[in-house]
């Protein structure tokens, strides 16, 4: 073993330990905010990051300290981040202790992942399968000499997650360039690995073919640092997942608020591995003497000790800086383009859809289309891909397994890397297995992480009901994705402006939300002629946050006028509701829901003195509703009646049959009789 790397691994772990040993001996000052430490995990973990390069992503997890002081973190770096200080490097005081983001140039890349536990496996292989993509493409960057490689951390109770097996399928089928490294010190949080798993992760491993697993002692330094070694040698050249699973023992408490002595039955036994007393004795064997052994722990405890003062010194967040950094902004703040070019027939909006995509993919090779049904074969269920595939490729378009967290959690990665996913979930329905990593990893991304990591992606999403779909083909989940915050939402009525919205949504660089109204897609449902529309021009853009008054009126003092504000199909009830008394009704198509025109709207209504706000969902604690409330409260002295809603009826589904779908949802007649009510009023 080379004696610079022990010297550097046992700095590091002294380093490591004597971190942990502080924090118990100030635990009154360090325990305000809740913190975990690597102790017993140190040499797996320096062994592991004294290997990866600067073009290499790592996703460490919230045990792995140690990990990131071997990637030349220092400890203040992380001891600001314990203390919630304003100059954390990773999140400016907004996340917990060893929760890294990181873009430094001479160091490892590390994206935001959560505290979710296991939810860092989608990412993670969403950045390998940004690697392979832009290898694929001649897209990487060719002045590498060592290609570069993604590596994952778990702990090995994480393995037992659903989304695990996600990410483990993803990177096996297709091969990706991706190290798993699961840290087994046999415990849950106060549940051991007896009672929750029937086998450890290397055994789970042999399940998936095509993922390597090893099985190591991580406690050893000497012994992780040769197997990593070869390991990551093997996924530089040969471009292919390995699973290490690393034994280890845990030599601290879970968490700060955890103590181990309140439930570990086994502390003996896990001191018994301490990493070390065994790598010290391998500097022994290396030649060294116990007085240069002795100065490196005294210079980590000097350092730690030092580093530890200034931080308690440093400053705190003021209040001003938790509005910072939720968005970054994007270069589309106007209309800009012809949005109705002379001689043009009109389409329907489907193909409005499927025209801006294939424009971006032709202008952008970092442009790709995934997710369930929308390769070649297919091109769609709705036809919404059709003839992509063909047009850029299978690497550029193409099909996932019945995955929707992989397909949501994956843009993280693929955006890491520079890459812009345009995905899909089939339908709004299935959208909830994709939530946890909507909510958890790709919202929270860029306001955690200070801004260093936006997540630029487009999620299609197919909404609403339409010819009978059922309860499991015609939902609506706005209310659910705009109580989301971090992401932007557009839901728009006409394929004008699905067009114009998709290419803002491209150039944005945070994360997007499509809803895509089935009913409108082809205009097949009576009334919705105008969702057709001429497309527009190629370098059309709509921006976020701009309703359309698409049936503006004059103030009128002597005739009730009213504000109908909707979105998607209840455009075109609303619209067809108002036939004959178009004098009367402005109507509001908002466009989006997040950012929302808050400044149309209430000035819409301060001119009529009413206002309506339509709605597909169940009204009962939805968008609508807290709409309404909102436009009740800024514009209450001007309203001549309560600000009324109208959605579907309270039910948990929409039933099949056509008969109770009719009475489930809105339609132009019930909208026209709320009208009439609030008009009388």
């Amino acid at each position: 073993m080379n004696k610079n790397i022990l010297k550097k691994g046992y700095d590091k772990l002294s380093t490591a330990k004597a971190m942990t040993e502080l924090y118990e001996a100030n635990f009154k000052q360090v325990s305000k905010y809740v913190h975990a430490t690597s102790r017993g995990h140190e040499a797996i973990q320096i062994a592991l990051g004294l290997q990866l390069l600067p073009q290499d992503y790592a996703f460490p997890y919230y045990r792995d300290d140690a990990m990131l002081l071997s990637f030349g973190m220092q400890p203040y770096d992380l001891m600001l981040q314990l203390l919630a200080k304003k100059d954390d490097p990773f999140s400016a005081g907004r996340s917990y202790y060893s929760h890294p983001s990181l873009k430094d140039d001479d160091k490892p890349k590390i994206p935001h992942q959560s505290s979710a536990t296991g939810m860092q496996a989608i990412p993670a292989t969403g950045v390998a399968m940004g690697m392979q993509y832009k290898e694929l493409q001649g897209l990487g960057d060719k002045t590498l000499k060592d290609a570069p490689l993604v590596v994952c951390s778990l702990g090995d109770a994480s393995v037992t997650e659903g989304e695990i097996a996600e990410a483990f399928q993803m990177a096996a089928l297709k091969q990706m360039p991706i190290l798993y490294l699961v840290q087994d010190n046999g415990w849950d949080i106060s549940a051991n690995a007896a009672e929750t798993r029937a086998q450890n992760a290397y055994e789970y491993a042999q399940g998936f073919h095509g993922l390597e697993a090893i099985s190591i002692d991580g406690a050893n330094f000497t012994e992780s640092y040769e197997a990593l070694e070869k390991v990551i040698k093997t996924i530089r050249t040969e471009r292919r997942p390995i699973l290490v699973h690393a034994k280890v023992p845990l030599l601290n408490h879970h968490t700060s608020g955890v103590r181990m002595e309140w439930y570990r039955d086994d502390l003996e036994e896990a001191r018994s591995r301490d990493p070390y007393p065994v790598l010290k004795q391998q500097l022994i064997d290396a030649g060294f003497s116990e007085k240069e052994i002795n100065q490196i722990e005294t210079k980590a405890k000097e350092n730690v000790q030092s580093d530890f003062e200034k931080a308690l010194k440093a400053e705190d967040p003021k209040p001003e800086d938790l509005f910072t950094n939720d968005f970054v902004p994007t270069p589309i703040t106007e209309e800009k383009g012809i949005r109705e070019p002379e001689g043009g027939e009109k389409v329907v909006m489907v193909d409005c859809a499927l025209f801006a995509v294939e424009e971006l993919m032709r202008e952008h090779k970092e442009c790709l289309l995934y997710g369930q049904d929308v390769g070649g074969r297919l091109g769609g269920v709705f036809r919404e891909a059709a003839t992509l595939a063909q047009k850029f490729g299978d690497d550029r378009v193409f099909n996932t397994p019945i995955q929707e967290a992989f397909i949501v959690g994956s843009t993280v990665g693929m955006s890491a890397v520079g890459l812009k996913p345009i995905v899909e979930v089939q339908f709004a329905d299935y959208i909830w297995p994709g939530l946890n990593q909507l909510f958890t990893e790709v919202s929270r991304s860029c306001y955690l992480s200070n801004g260093k990591w936006p997540v630029s992606m487009i999620l299609r999403v197919p909404i609403g009901a339409y010819g009978s779909g059922g309860p499991y083909h015609s939902s609506s989940v706005e209310s659910v994705v705009t109580n989301i915050r971090g992401i932007k939402i557009a839901y728009p009525s006409n394929g004008a402006d699905l067009k114009g919205l998709m290419k803002a949504a491209y150039y944005d660089p945070n994360p997007v939300v499509i809803l895509e109204h089935k009913g409108l897609y082809w205009s097949k449902v009576k009334g919705t002629d105008g969702a057709t529309s001429v497309e527009p021009s190629e370098d059309y853009v709509l921006p976020f946050g701009k309703a359309w008054v698409l049936q503006e009126i004059w103030k009128q003092d002597h005739v009730e006028t009213l504000t109908i504000v909707t979105y998607g199909m209840g455009v075109h009830w609303a619209y067809n509701a108002t036939k004959g008394m178009r004098d009367q009704i402005e109507i509001i198509d908002l466009r989006t829901l997040f950012p929302l025109d808050e400044d149309t709207i209430m000035t819409s209504v301060k001119k009529t003195g009413k206002c309506l706000v339509v709605t597909e969902e169940p009204s009962n604690n939805s968008f609508a509703r807290a709409l309404a409330g909102k436009i009740q409260e800024e514009c209450f002295k001007y309203l001549d009646a309560p600000v009324m809603t109208i959605g579907s009826e309270n039910m948990p589904a929409i039933p099949l049959n056509s008969t109770l779908e009719e009475t489930m949802i809105p339609s132009t007649e019930k909208v026209k009789a709320k009208i009439e009510t609030l008009l009388d009023h």
